[in-house]
């Protein structure tokens, strides 16, 4: 086990859009109170990097935290991992299931921020061990 980052900021999606959330219980359907739970296990969380809002910020994007849909928010950038790689944060466990799909829905941002983020707008997880994740967690990948 290494750790690997923290948790920066969660969000929990709801009708109206990411809302900043302190704790999020997770349990095998996914994020409870999210608007996907018990909709797709292996899309259940999406995870986002910081990288992804200093690349768009680089380009003259500047993003609001929240805006690319994830759940979490860390200082890690998850997007080299592989499917079935697994991630430990407090009593959860997390598995990388696939890649997050370019949302074209970003245009309303900003026409570049689609293209920009193709490959790093963030990575879905399934959950595999039931628990709550709080901002400024410790991120560990299991070996």
């Amino acid at each position: 086990m290494t750790k690997v980052g923290n948790i920066s900021s969660l969000f929990c999606a709801t009708p109206n859009g990411a809302t900043l959330a302190s704790v999020l219980l997770l349990d095998e359907k996914g994020i409870v109170k999210d608007k996907h739970y018990n909709k797709d296990k292996e899309r259940s969380v999406l995870i986002a990097s910081l990288d992804s809002y200093r690349l768009a910020k680089n380009h003259g994007i500047d993003v609001p935290y929240g805006s690319l849909g994830e759940n979490l928010l860390i200082d890690y950038n998850p997007y080299q991992l592989q499917a079935g790689a697994r991630l430990k944060i407090a009593d959860v466990t997390l598995e990388i299931s696939q890649h997050c799909t370019l949302c074209k829905s970003f245009t309303k941002i900003d026409e570049k921020l689609p293209e920009l983020l193709k490959n790093d707008r963030g990575i879905f997880a399934k959950v595999i061990e039931s628990g709550s994740i709080k901002q400024d967690d410790d991120i560990y990948l299991l070996d």
